[in-house]
């Protein structure tokens, strides 16, 4: 499942950077600025979105899609790989108790039970 997920994270990431180079950009007619040709475009005026955009547009969700379903199988493989190696957490372990201060045959009390 991971390595395909990976191959489709590799194939989306390829076609975004081919899809980019296709595109002309929004500055792309630099005459305006100086007078000529159309204001509108070096101010962003685009008209309706083209078919590069949109598809562009796909393959970047696409590839976000991607991104987070291989950050999330990666975590169950790491998960599962702990789960063989690690000892269990400490909270289902039993703590140690202090076993009550005796005195003994000499008459010597720990410390611990002197400071009560």
């Amino acid at each position: 499942m991971f390595n395909l997920v990976l191959l489709f994270h590799v194939i989306f990431c390829v076609a975004i950077l081919a899809l980019v180079l296709l595109q002309q950009g929004k500055g792309a007619d630099v005459g305006a600025a100086f007078g000529s040709g159309s204001a509108n475009s070096m101010f962003g005026s685009r008209g309706p979105a083209s078919f590069l955009f949109k598809l562009t547009v796909s393959f970047a969700v696409l590839f976000f899609v991607t991104s987070v379903t291989l950050t999330y199988l990666q975590s169950q493989k790491i998960k599962a790989a702990n789960a063989l190696i690690a000892p269990p957490p400490a909270a289902s372990m039993s703590l140690p108790t202090n076993a009550p201060a005796t005195s003994t045959s000499s008459g010597f009390v720990p410390p611990a039970a002197s400071m009560s």
